[in-house]
């Protein structure tokens, strides 16, 4: 006799069958986890160091601080504690501490000498490298907000088109999080995993307390799902459609208006950033070298080192971070790098080996005035530790009995170089550091770039043969032969050669409609890796089985929006051009163009008092008291001791660094104000920005160094 669950279960599976419910085939628990490991490296890095640092010891975090700390690690999918989280950051504090101290103390038993600033300034980056770190959970919520927010809009867009033609928001959001990209795609899953753990009982309430989290940063997104739930209730098909078109309405008016309110907000701040983080401290590196001489060597050339290559990019970082936590989502680039064929080029670290074997050489070219110095290295060669300009026959107009690196011994200790061949030589180190990153970067992100662009300008024309395919399969044609009417009608671009495809894996290979787009080996999808192709298609696939019109209707609505949205990108583009064409060009023009200068300017100083100093001490004491007709050349060479001053060399190697780590932030921050979180597009243009900030930093610098160094030569040379 058939028992009453028996005849439950055989029903419930017919119901199933016929609804085409695949959900007894998904484990979105194992999916959510399989797919969060790869997909977020930067977290996972983090996790890992807070769970091996932060169990070291337990520290007792306040409610307050727990509850906000919590909020970020879920925001950000992080499984870390708050408790790890806080000792990561003071785990962090104290190396950095103690190894500040460390180096003070090296640097007392080897030379006797106390440096006081330099403990000084390691106690400064040890509160902001706690700061840094005890920021993390906030700063990768914001990162996954970025990347989440920037694919809302399709997300929306292909959940209302499949609810057209199947009204089943269960199903909707399982087609999105299986189809869809990226981080918005793993939110989709957790969904699905907080009910499958018993975190919630329904998904309509774990959808709301996912919904919840976006309520701040996206209150659009959130309407537009609540539209998309209403539109469940809607008896009228006429009235259900209208809803959903109008939650996509919604999103697309949201994005812009706060798009638009955020350009115009950023404007001031970026120019705050440039003026104190760029202007005011390469005007100040113009000063180091008479301030060094005042100070009489307190100053030295690893403060400011830890001050402007350290502590003032800090300083920048945390302005831009700033402004960029501020960026309103909904609104970027939706393309995931991972899920990108060429991705393990990207990946590779060869490219790394290769820039480093390029770029080594120019470094070592850099250091060669204290290779000089090295008496193994000069006696091997049969070389001396230094040469006067006259000795090489180099034609510089009253500094022949100069020498080109100008090392000054001063009791046990061998200051400098203060030479001008020094100072050139000593622009082959940034050379070498901006080379290393070009190439690197150059070789990692080349070919995925320009594939990139090809499915950029595939996906606008695909827009339109959509809409094409739509109107044949409207006519009645099955969609097989649709595809071959579309393939004829587009001949001459790029997605002709999609269609073709697809059409002849079904005439002569025999596949069936999804076999010939989605197959593995053979498929079309397979030689064109879009996203927006790929889901389009699923989507048809998909309404085909619900009837020829209604998969009509489905592809032409993806036609229609997606022209919307490449509308709406096209403005906030225009909006934000502006803004973008200040900072590119204050980043790569002007803060090169004036450190090459400050370079320059630093040389003349260091040549002026070289030469003062030099013509003091071949007088006698009377000679230079009167030498200079405004005070003693005595007095004015004792107030600016050469012997004090921080040498030019290490002033340039400084700025040159400075001005790359700034393309770096500035970069970074650039494509996050236009494009949102885009790693692979991060690194193509720092790439470029800095080879062009760099190449006119040391053309300018090396023009500035010898037009000023000449004119100073000359200047002094009737004082010989």
């Amino acid at each position: 006799m058939v028992t009453t669950k028996e005849i439950l279960e055989k029903y419930g599976r017919k119901i199933e069958e016929s609804l085409n419910t695949p959900a007894s085939q998904n484990n979105f628990s194992q999916d959510y986890l399989q797919f969060k490991a790869g997909m977020s490296p930067q977290i996972t890095r983090y996790e890992r160091w807070a769970k091996t640092l932060g169990s070291i010891i337990s520290i007792k975090v306040s409610e307050k601080d727990k509850v906000k700390i919590q909020q970020y690690l879920s925001d950000a999918n992080v499984d870390v504690s708050p408790s790890q989280a806080l000792t990561l950051a003071a785990i962090s504090m104290l190396l950095v501490f103690f190894l500040s101290l460390f180096t003070v103390v090296a640097i007392y038993l080897i030379n006797g000498t106390v440096q006081l600033l330099l403990g000084f300034l390691g106690l400064i980056t040890s509160v902001f490298v706690f700061y840094y770190a005890y920021t993390m959970p906030h700063r990768l919520a914001n990162y996954w907000r970025l990347q989440a927010s920037s694919q809302m809009v399709p997300a929306i867009l292909y959940i209302v088109v499949y609810m057209k033609h199947t009204s089943n928001l269960e199903r909707a959001i399982e087609f999105a999080s299986g189809h869809f990209e990226g981080p918005l795609a793993l939110d989709f899953k957790k969904i699905f995993y907080d009910v499958e753990i018993g975190k919630f009982h329904t998904i309509k309430q774990s959808l709301d307390n996912y919904l919840g989290k976006w309520n701040v940063y996206a209150p659009e997104f959130v309407e537009s799902f609540h539209l998309i739930e209403s539109s469940l209730f809607e008896a009228s098909e006429i009235r259900r459609v209208q809803v959903l078109e109008k939650a996509l309405q919604v999103i697309l008016d949201g994005v812009y208006e706060k798009m638009l309110k955020y350009s115009r907000e950023i404007r001031s701040p970026l120019t705050n950033i440039y003026m104190l983080g760029i202007i005011l401290p390469t005007l100040g590196l113009a000063l180091l070298p008479l301030a060094s001489t005042l100070l009489q060597g307190l100053l030295q050339w690893q403060h400011i080192f830890v001050i402007f290559n350290i502590i003032i990019p800090f300083f920048v970082f945390y302005m831009v971070s700033e402004i960029l936590f501020k960026r309103p989502g909904g609104y970027g680039e939706s393309s995931i790098l991972e899920l990108n064929p060429s991705y393990a080029q990207y990946k590779s670290k060869k490219p790394w080996m290769k820039a480093f074997v390029i770029a080594i050489p120019f470094i070592l070219i850099g250091i060669i005035p204290f290779l000089f110095q090295v008496n193994i290295f000069t006696s091997a060669l049969g070389l001396k530790s230094d040469y006067k300009l006259g000795e090489l026959g180099i034609p510089f107009p009253f500094m022949e009995e100069s020498y080109i690196f100008d090392f000054k011994k001063v009791g046990s200790s061998t200051l400098g170089p203060f030479g001008i061949f020094g100072i050139l030589l000593s622009l082959f180190i940034p050379l070498g550091i901006a080379i290393f990153f070009i190439s690197a970067y150059k070789e990692k992100t080349s070919v995925l770039i320009q594939a990139r662009e090809k499915t950029k300008i595939l996906e606008e024309e695909f827009t339109n043969s959509l809409f094409q395919l739509g109107n044949r399969i409207a006519d009645g044609n099955p969609a097989e032969i649709a595809f071959a009417k579309v393939s004829d009608s587009t001949r001459g671009q790029m997605t002709q050669n999609f269609f073709a495809l697809v059409n002849t894996n079904i005439q002569q290979g025999g596949f069936s409609l999804e076999e010939a787009i989605f197959d593995k080996k053979r498929g079309a999808i397979t030689f064109y890796p879009s996203a927006l192709i790929a889901t389009s298609m699923k989507i048809l696939v998909e309404s085909v089985k619900k009837g020829l019109q209604i998969a009509a209707r489905s592809l032409m609505s993806i036609s229609d929006y997606v022209k919307n949205i490449q509308k709406i990108n096209q403005r906030l583009r225009d909006l934000l051009a502006e803004v973008i064409s200040d900072m590119k060009s204050n980043m790569t023009f002007l803060a090169p163009l004036l450190a090459g200068i400050v370079v320059g300017l630093s040389s003349m100083i260091t040549l002026i008092l070289n030469k003062l100093q030099g013509f003091q001490e071949t007088l006698s004491p009377e000679g230079a008291e009167v030498a200079s007709g405004f005070g003693s050349l005595q007095s004015i060479t004792k107030i600016f001791d050469l012997s004090s001053m921080i040498p030019p060399y290490f002033i340039q190697v400084v700025i040159g660094i400075y001005i790359i780590e700034i393309i770096f932030i500035l970069t970074s921050a650039l494509v996050t104000v236009n494009n949102g979180k885009d790693p692979l597009k991060e690194k193509y243009d720092t790439a470029r920005n800095l080879r062009t900030g760099i190449l006119l930093y040391l053309t300018t610098a090396l023009a500035s160094i010898l037009a000023l160094s000449l004119l100073a030569a000359i200047a002094l040379g009737g004082l010989a």
